[in-house]
């Protein structure tokens, strides 16, 4: 394990070490309250003693909160980050020994297929093979139809979403063509609720009776999937 690595662990357990003398702080002040109640309650009147006992469950209820924060919060995002790289490095490595591309260039793909999957709510292992069947992750790839880019996006039938990229040059940046087919991919699936049709209508073939190009992406994904369970395991 490299320095950086060791870094990016450290950090974190710090940052939870922290969070827990936080709530450690907070169960003392709660302890401290509840021997105060204990001496004084007998001795106040009725409308103090429910003054008391309000006060008394809004720290309870701060505490609870301090307390889920770091069991749940700070340690299950580390872990899920820690999960997520060593699952983009096996994508990674298995896309570029299959198609024969550099892993370099292949991770920065894959790293935006996990953004562009994170916003648009999309499985990015999806999005990668979309871009597997249509380019073979080539970022220049240009079609007779005019599509372009790693997910072959038709510029003219998404005008709308390239105005904030500054329009059909920057398909050509891959970033650009991942966000943009991300885009496309969540709008079918919102428009059908089904994976399968989604993707004929991303092919263009929504009305070609057993047009195979979703069960090509479907199989790819499967690879995909494969590979980050071989990883997993081991």
């Amino acid at each position: 394990m490299n320095a950086s690595n060791q870094s990016t662990i450290r950090l974190p357990a710090l940052e939870t070490a922290m969070r827990l003398l936080s709530a450690a702080h907070t169960l003392l002040a709660l302890f401290g309250l509840a021997v105060a109640v204990a001496l004084v309650f007998a001795a106040t009147l009725p409308e103090t003693r429910e003054a008391m006992l309000r006060q008394l469950g809004t720290l309870a209820a701060a505490w609870e909160e301090q307390a889920g924060n770091v069991s749940a919060g700070t340690i299950q995002e580390v872990r899920s980050e820690a999960s997520q790289a060593h699952e983009q490095r096996a994508v990674t490595e298995f896309i570029a020994k299959r198609y024969r591309v550099a892993e370099d260039a292949i991770s920065g793909f894959v790293a935006s297929a996990y953004r562009a999957g994170g916003q648009f709510k999309v499985d990015p292992l999806l999005i990668l093979a979309v871009m597997a069947i249509e380019s073979r992750y080539n970022p220049v790839a240009e079609s007779n139809m005019g599509a372009k880019g790693l997910m072959q996006v038709i510029p003219k039938f998404h005008q709308d979403k390239l105005l904030e990229h500054g329009g059909e040059p920057a398909l050509l940046d891959p970033e650009v063509n991942i966000q943009v087919g991300a885009q496309i991919l969540r709008e079918y699936l919102g428009r059908v609720g089904e994976i399968e049709t989604a993707l004929q209508m991303y092919a263009g073939a929504f009305d070609i009776p057993n047009y195979p190009y979703a069960g090509k992406v479907l199989a790819e994904r499967a690879r995909l999937e494969q590979a980050v369970r071989v990883r997993r395991s081991a």
